[in-house]
């Protein structure tokens, strides 16, 4: 007897072979893949979804989006950091290589339900990768928002992603941009510290506002802290969390954060829910 989900099942699970179109290196460990359909096209991720990627031979790893969303060929673009035995083979997968794909997968930001509020975005070192699809996506129907601040950190100069983009969207006056490294070196005429001093000095209407945060989770506690300080509902801050996915579709368990399944619950999950999880130490 089959039903809905087990006929589902196989095409979540099976990986769907993409070609490496371009690969464009960001930083000194991380690398952007553009890839393309062999045969069967995939479903369009949106802005906070993420895609298995499978290194033929190696392994599979959970990766977030970080591309256009207004992009409609077929591609999906992932921005890889080498962290492991996996990841370090799809970082260093050549244009013409073929990688498994399965998804897409988890929650999104919700640009569309923010629509009409100001938004402000905040993202700690590769977080801005996740994050890179709703910035472009609010860019794209820029009518459709408020104000929109972007608050980027990295450890240094070098370790920024996207750095050609940061200094287009500098120069945009559709967008406040604040960048801030950890560690200046000479040369450095932006700001140094953590990310949340700059959202300390924001002003804001925390009444009309939604907050997207990605990066480090000590980063999106202190992140969303300043933010409730300010008068913004936890409901209205939305927090990406990455644990360690390996099935995708909340089967194995490996992603557990107390009640959530964050493959299948997360990884975009309101600081309402987030909150009290990420405060508890033996979680």
């Amino acid at each position: 007897m089959t039903d809905g989900a087990s006929s589902a099942a196989p095409s979540a699970m099976a990986p769907v072979p993409y070609r490496v179109r371009s690969r464009v290196v960001e930083s000194p460990d991380s690398a952007t893949l553009c890839l393309e359909p062999v045969g069967e096209s995939l479903r369009t991720p949106q802005p906070g979804e993420f895609m298995m990627l499978y290194a033929f031979g190696v392994g599979e790893a959970a990766i977030s989006i970080s591309g256009d969303p207004t992009v409609t060929d077929g591609s999906i673009t992932h921005t890889i950091r080498a962290v492991g035995a996996v990841s370090r083979a799809l970082h260093n997968a050549e244009p013409g290589s073929v990688v498994g794909v399965r998804g897409p997968f988890g929650t999104t930001w919700g640009l569309a339900e923010a629509g009409g509020r100001d938004l402000v975005m905040v993202a700690g070192g590769v977080g801005l990768c996740p994050l890179r699809p709703a910035v472009l996506g609010a860019l794209a129907e820029r009518s459709r928002y408020g104000k929109v601040t972007l608050i980027v950190g990295a450890r240094s100069r070098a370790d920024f992603v996207f750095a050609k983009q940061l200094e287009k969207w500098a120069a945009d006056p559709q967008i406040e941009l604040h960048v801030t490294v950890d560690v200046p070196v000479q040369g450095w005429r932006g700001e140094v510290g953590l990310v949340t001093e700059p959202l300390h000095r924001l002003t804001l209407d925390p009444g009309r506002t939604t907050a997207f945060l990605c990066g480090p989770e000590p980063m999106l506690r202190f992140g969303a802290e300043a933010l409730v300080a300010k008068g913004l509902a936890p409901h209205d801050i939305r927090v990406s969390l990455e644990r360690n996915m390996q099935c995708g579709v909340g089967w194995c368990g490996h992603c557990q954060l107390g009640p959530l399944l964050l493959c299948r619950d997360g990884p975009v999950v309101g600081y309402d829910v987030a909150g009290p999880l990420l405060h508890a130490k033996e979680l």
